[in-house]
């Protein structure tokens, strides 16, 4: 009797530190503790291997979990209901869903009856990979088995619903939960208002929003931060800084993330002495700063057309270790330009290349509209034929600037090409050539460019 306490001791202890390394990621570790129990004489149970599998399925690969699969066989183990759903949510987290399913079948032949948590992984591979009817069927399977299905499993539902474009039947099944008894917590009210935030349904995530308070639960920093940064998207920036004042007042704080969020609200709705305030209270609260959050307060000094202290900020990204990205360096050349130091945003441009950033196109359309605004039409043309690469803000940009320059006929050229290649320019500019060319008495070309783009619209849709 001693002995057999003993043994189960040791194998807990044995479980205990084999955990510990597997959190750390340290998984050689624990492997080799295991050896070294096993050469003491602490046998491992099925606990001991389902560790290793959850694990080897987090940082390794399915097939390396799976393989353990043969070390359990060979100690007489047979692996149980968690084994399989490691296994299952494992390659669902990775989208492979056929591999799920074969999982799933292999453990019906074993004779291992599948719980609410297998189901639950099979659900959200299903969302991820946009196959919500076929999710909706294992969430039948669970209501009509014996299974009881648990908050989780709603939550999947609702998640998954919204993320795919089922709103309404997210808050349908939310209120037929509720009809049925369930009391919903504060993730499952999160998820909702999210899905609602993100199809554009401000006014029912406010609404879900009030119910939540009058529920009994307390709406948290993700709740709040949630529908405040709906109402900035939706440009609705005083029911955003109403948002963000009761969470203040409940003493909710942010992250570096949030801060930048509210921090780019107030530079867009024009509040730019505000801006600064949050901006030096975000250093004050000694919040670290990542990429976000430096390329929000160089946009923000920029905007202010205080550009020695975005260059600040750039040599402490410098200092600090972190690597600008392409959007850095296009806020600062939209700066320059904005201060119409041109040669300075040519000089930066030119340096962004030599770094070997992809995605330039951005601050080259900064540049060649700076260049117009200057007065260098030649310059800017120069530079537009140059681009290897145009988007439609590129063509609109240029034909608007080339019509305030008075050169309606080399808009016109460019407007039709850009027509003709399937290329989108909006009608403001098109606009904008006609009645240029009208006005200064070119009436017959106005009239022949008004049939082509005619034309040239049939053509492309």
């Amino acid at each position: 009797m001693v002995c057999s306490l003993s043994g189960r001791l040791s194998t807990k202890l044995l479980n205990i530190s084999i955990v510990s390394f597997c959190k750390a990621k340290k998984l050689a570790k624990a492997e080799g503790i295991l050896v070294d129990g096993i050469r003491l004489g602490i046998l491992p149970d099925v606990v001991t291997y389902n560790t290793l599998i959850d694990a080897y399925c987090h940082f390794v690969s399915v097939d390396a979990a799976y393989s353990i699969l043969n070390r359990m066989r060979d100690a007489g183990i047979s692996p149980d209901v968690i084994t399989y759903n490691s296994l299952i949510a494992g390659a669902a987290r990775k989208c492979l869903l056929s591999r799920s399913l074969d999982l799933f079948d292999e453990m019906l032949r074993m004779g291992i009856p599948p719980d609410a948590w297998s189901y639950n992984s099979l659900m959200h591979c299903f969302f991820k990979l946009g196959k919500p009817e076929e999710a909706n069927r294992m969430f039948r399977d669970i209501l009509l088995s014996d299974l009881a299905p648990s908050a989780a499993t709603f939550n999947i539902m609702i998640n998954g619903l919204c993320k795919n474009g089922y709103t309404n039947n997210a808050m349908m099944l939310f209120r037929n939960l509720q009809r049925h008894g369930f009391v919903p917590q504060i993730i499952t009210y999160n998820i909702l208002i999210n899905g609602l935030c993100k199809a554009g349904r401000l006014k029912e995530a406010r609404r879900i929003l009030k119910e939540l308070g009058e529920s009994g639960h307390f709406p948290n920093a993700i709740t709040y931060s949630t529908v405040m940064k709906c109402c900035f998207r939706s440009k609705n920036f005083d029911q955003g800084f109403e948002i963000l004042s009761e969470m203040k007042s409940k003493g909710f704080t942010f992250d570096g993330f949030g801060y930048c969020t509210v921090i780019a609200a107030l530079l867009k709705s024009g509040r730019i002495e505000t801006a600064t305030e949050c901006m030096k209270e975000m250093v004050s609260n000694g919040i670290q700063l990542d990429i976000v959050s430096y390329n929000t307060l160089i946009n923000l000094y920029c905007k202010e057309g205080n550009l020695e202290a975005a260059y600040m900020l750039l040599d402490e990204m410098e200092r600090r270790g972190l690597d600008c990205d392409s959007y850095t360096h296009t806020i600062m050349i939209d700066g320059l330009c904005k201060a119409r130091n041109i040669k300075g945003a040519q000089q930066h441009l030119a340096y962004m290349n030599t770094m070997g950033f992809d995605s330039n196109l951005v601050a080259y359309n900064c540049v060649v509209d700076g260049l117009f605004k200057v007065g260098q039409i030649d310059n800017a043309v120069k530079m537009f034929e140059s681009m290897e690469i145009k988007d439609s803000f590129t063509y609109t940009s240029v034909v608007y600037n080339l019509c305030k320059a008075g050169r309606f006929h080399s808009a016109s050229k460019l407007l039709l090409i850009c027509l003709r290649s399937g290329m989108k320019i909006l009608k403001s500019a098109q606009r904008a050539v006609l009645d240029g060319l009208r006005y200064f008495g070119y009436t017959a070309e106005a009239k022949k460019l008004r049939s082509k783009i005619h034309k040239a619209r049939r053509l492309h849709h």
